[in-house]
């Protein structure tokens, strides 16, 4: 990346020691050595995510070649990508799905959870009254 050789650097590090001082240098290098750290670990992020994404584009890219070709005459690396996306849908859609029949339950559960209530309260209603004839 940057052609530099050692006598460079050791250019550089007298220069650093004059301008900076014997105090300051160490905090500068740390400071320089923190930027480049970062500077590499999001170029690798970058990278990363671009292979993802090339990845999920070879995906799709496959999926259409076999509903052009028909899903009789694929080969195998075809057939295996196009099952993986398949099941990478089926996993995206469950908790979707899993979310909609909770909720489509849950209603009919609190509407029993309020007959509940209310047939216990007019049984709470009734206990003092029966106390009262009692006395």
């Amino acid at each position: 990346m940057f052609d530099v050789g050692f006598w460079e650097l050791i250019l550089i590090s007298i220069l650093g020691l004059v301008v900076l001082g014997p105090e300051r240098l160490p905090v500068a290098i740390r400071s320089v050595m923190k930027f480049i750290n970062s500077a590499k670990s999001m170029a690798n992020n970058v990278k990363d995510e671009l292979n993802h994404e090339l990845k999920v584009q070879e995906m799709h890219d496959n999926l259409k070649k076999a509903e052009k070709m028909g899903m009789e005459e694929l080969d195998p690396e075809l057939r295996r990508s196009v099952e993986e996306l398949k099941a990478a849908a089926q996993s995206v859609t469950r908790p979707y799905a899993d979310k909609s029949e909770s909720s489509a339950s849950s209603p009919a559960s609190s509407s029993s959870e309020t007959q509940s209530q209310s047939s216990t309260s007019a049984a709470s209603q009734v206990k003092p009254d029966s106390a009262a004839k009692t006395d």
